[in-house]
């Protein structure tokens, strides 16, 4: 099983890397491949609307070229998309919302190239965030959601965990746990 996770925290050692240690941990302990992509360690250009992409068939096709080129290799390549984000202003950071912008070249809807690159993939979410959690991460969840309804993804959950305490707040036995329940759930779903 091959998982492929988006760290889009600008803190290489902050909160969220915090909460994907278990989680990692977890999944390796179980035999899956993982890919950890620390987003804000790649160049990712913001989409330019052009739709080029949209006729190019059987690969991304992007004319910008940036690390989100890899990216989506690594993307197309995997059974489980894993956004891991710190919660800023009620959605993720700027390069996962700027990788997530760049997702047409995987639906080809809107030019000559047909097809999808990544239909049928599962995603989860990984957050971590200020207040509760539906207050906090409620409006990213609400939108990976639609973005998996268009692309035909397969939603699987979202695990998060607020920060009361900094970092002893992704260091709690609960946190651990739940980080580590969190990766089994994805590793039963069947692929």
């Amino acid at each position: 099983m091959n998982f492929c996770v988006l760290m889009a925290s600008p803190r290489l050692k902050g909160n969220t890397v915090e909460l994907l240690k278990p989680f990692i941990s977890e999944l390796e302990d179980n035999k899956a491949n993982v890919t950890y992509i620390p987003l804000s360690e790649k160049m990712i250009l913001p989409c330019k609307g052009c739709y080029a992409c949209q006729n190019v068939s059987d690969k991304y096709g992007c004319i910008q070229q940036d690390d989100v080129l890899d990216i989506m290799d690594s993307i197309i390549a995997c059974d489980c998309i894993v956004l891991a984000t710190p919660i800023y202003s009620w959605y993720c950071t700027a390069p996962m919302k700027a990788l997530l912008d760049r997702h047409y070249g995987l639906n080809k809807f809107y030019g000559s190239a047909k097809g999808s690159l990544w239909a049928g993939k599962k995603v989860a979410i990984i957050a971590t965030h200020g207040y509760d959690a539906e207050y906090g991460a409620g409006p990213f969840e609400n939108g990976i959601k639609r973005l998996c309804v268009h692309s035909k993804l397969n939603y699987i959950g979202m695990f998060s965990v607020r920060d009361e305490d900094n970092l002893a707040s992704f260091q709690t036995e609960t946190a651990i746990n739940g980080a580590r329940i969190f990766a089994r759930r994805l590793l039963s779903c069947e692929f």
